[in-house]
């Protein structure tokens, strides 16, 4: 895979330095994506999705949620067997602790998240500030004839 460079991209913009970052990071070979826990991320209106996560075994003092800086990070602590104080005679069922972060656009805040099932649903609203909504210009007309600036001739 070819290296793009972004530097020169770097020397006229300003505030852009997220999107470059991610751009950069997407390009670079990871080692191993995390595959655990599973997750899908849905659309479920025109400003809302919602993230649910597969986390068989988890509680909600298991889970920890933080959303910071555009960054949504969860992480599963699961107590031992030991620490349960019980004896695992067969283990089918994966119990390890993972951390997965979601990279969230500007503008999309966590609204609620809720254990069911075995599955974790983040609920996530995208809010565009009134400032940043695009809105109508209208064109009036104008009726009056324009002033004429008079000067004093000089003489």
């Amino acid at each position: 895979m070819r290296h793009v460079d972004f530097s020169p991209l770097y020397r006229s913009t300003v505030g852009f330095d997220r999107l470059f970052n991610l751009l950069d990071s997407m390009g670079q070979p990871e080692q191993s994506p995390p595959s655990y826990p599973p997750y899908n991320i849905e659309r479920t209106g025109e400003n809302t999705y919602r993230i649910s996560m597969a986390i068989a075994g988890f509680s909600e003092s298991d889970l920890d949620i933080e959303a910071k800086e555009n960054t949504l990070l969860v992480k599963g602590n699961q107590k031992t067997d030991e620490e349960n104080g019980g004896e695992m005679l067969f283990r089918g069922i994966a119990s390890r602790n993972f951390e997965r972060r979601f990279q969230l656009a500007d503008h999309v805040e966590v609204r609620t998240a809720h254990l069911e099932n075995g599955l974790l649903h983040i609920d996530l609203v995208r809010e565009i500030p009134e400032a940043m909504k695009a809105r109508k210009i209208n064109i009036i007309k104008k009726t009056a004839k324009p002033k004429q600036i008079e000067g004093k001739k000089k003489g």
